[in-house]
């Protein structure tokens, strides 16, 4: 695994962040209502997608 480049540990530091603040404002969910269930879910796979893009190694193509 390579260090990363400081620009990279800034997204890292952004995306865990932004999860972070997701999940403290979320407070209480009816879990009867599934509309906002679907979309509590969506916002949290859509957080992990960037915190996962966030720390993936650099391709050959990236290093260009």
């Amino acid at each position: 695994m390579t260090q990363p480049t400081p620009i990279r540990a800034a997204e890292q530091v952004v995306a865990i962040e932004a999860a972070r603040v997701y999940v403290a404002g979320v407070g209480v969910i009816d879990l009867t209502d599934a509309g906002t269930l679907a979309g509590h879910l969506m916002a949290a796979e859509t957080l992990l997608m960037q915190i996962a893009a966030a720390f993936e190694e650099p391709t050959e193509r990236d290093a260009r």
